[in-house]
């Protein structure tokens, strides 16, 4: 599939960069998943300048393999993150791009968590039936995150995901909710339990989200 993306289906496009240019940017990217863009840093590294790292991430954007997660705004005195988080928008092909073979790969690499993230975020926003210009994460420089923020009109739905068994609650956690306002934070987790960590968060297993948003029905 990589291999026929780029030498043939890119080039139809009309979008005329040398193949080898792009799988490199791209294997290049993978290493950047679940991570907010830096076009400066990915600039030194690849040898080129900011307007063309920022224009190759627009073409595989557009060609839909990498997503864009943008980032949420709130009127706050604390400084919020501006730059989007970058996703491969398929597991298979983040870990083929990173050498991953097998399972035990998998979970002795660096980015399993990453790739547990990026694969919960793809589960909830079809789950959800949320559109592209619903998604956002949050984060400010204090260090308070949201993963994912599905936002339609006054109604926000934040998720925090963790590849773990025993989850728990953090600051930032306590410090999003009270940010943001936000009634309810769930925290996915690699666990088989669901359960309140506190009065406004809960904790839900990749199994017991299915069945809390079973017959979830977004508001018109």
């Amino acid at each position: 599939f990589i291999h026929t993306f780029l030498e043939r289906d890119i080039p139809q496009l009309g979008i005329q960069i040398p193949s080898q240019t792009l799988h490199r940017f791209w294997k290049m990217l993978a290493h950047y998943h679940a991570q907010v863009w830096n076009g400066s840093e990915l600039a030194r590294s690849f040898g080129i300048s900011q307007t063309s790292v920022r224009r190759y991430l627009d073409i595989l954007t557009d060609t839909l393999v990498i997503k864009q997660l943008q980032p949420w705004h709130e009127n706050l005195s604390k400084r919020q993150v501006k730059a989007p988080k970058i996703y491969l928008d398929d597991a298979g092909l983040l870990h083929n791009l990173l050498g991953i073979e097998t399972l035990q790969n998998l979970t002795m690499h660096p980015k399993v968590g990453a790739s547990w993230e990026g694969f919960i975020i793809q589960i909830i926003i079809r789950q959800l039936n949320a559109r592209p210009e619903q998604c956002y994460f949050w984060a400010s420089y204090s260090g308070a995150e949201i993963d994912l923020l599905i936002v339609r009109g006054q109604e926000k739905w934040a998720f925090e995901i963790k590849r773990t068994t025993t989850p728990k609650t953090t600051k930032s956690m306590h410090e999003s909710i009270q940010s943001l306002g936000l009634d309810r934070l769930y925290l996915i987790h690699a666990g088989e339990k669901d359960f309140m960590l506190a009065e406004n968060i809960q904790a839900l297993s990749l199994s017991g989200f299915f069945k809390h948003f079973l017959n979830f029905q977004p508001s018109p």
